[in-house]
């Protein structure tokens, strides 16, 4: 494919996530004050849908399809890092992910919330994993 097409891809993959993420934002619940960013989502509903947790799956997905559209414009032959394992970008997204998931549970066992320096270990150490892992 030539460059403009995968740039068309891109622009229309954006709009469409950009899309997504104004209808979370709109949907977050309202009251006299302001937006309620903390409130349920679907009130009674079986899971506690706030804006953060619908946040934190729309930027796992927006990763994912990220990840997709780079494994198919550019293929990568797997690399060997300090684990002496065979990872591709893929498999390093989830290591990290699965870390910084650990990083976050600790924190909150020995800190508690709010959870902004567990936040910032998990970005040092995504980029160490994506760096020598």
């Amino acid at each position: 494919m030539t460059a403009s097409r995968w740039n068309t891809i891109y622009l229309i993959t954006a709009g469409i996530l950009a899309a997504i993420l104004a209808a979370l934002i709109a949907a977050t619940p309202r009251t006299e004050e302001g937006i309620d960013w903390f409130a349920p989502m679907v009130p009674g509903g079986w899971m506690a849908w706030t804006f953060p947790v619908a946040l934190f799956f729309f930027v796992i997905g927006s990763l994912l399809i990220l990840f997709t559209l780079l494994a198919i414009r550019y293929p990568e032959t797997p690399r060997r890092g300090i684990l002496r394992i065979e990872t591709t970008r893929g498999d390093r997204l989830f290591i990290s992910l699965l870390g910084s998931a650990f990083i976050c549970l600790g924190w909150l066992f020995f800190f508690g919330a709010p959870l902004w320096g567990a936040l910032i270990l998990c970005l040092i150490y995504a980029a160490a994993v994506f760096r020598w892992v």
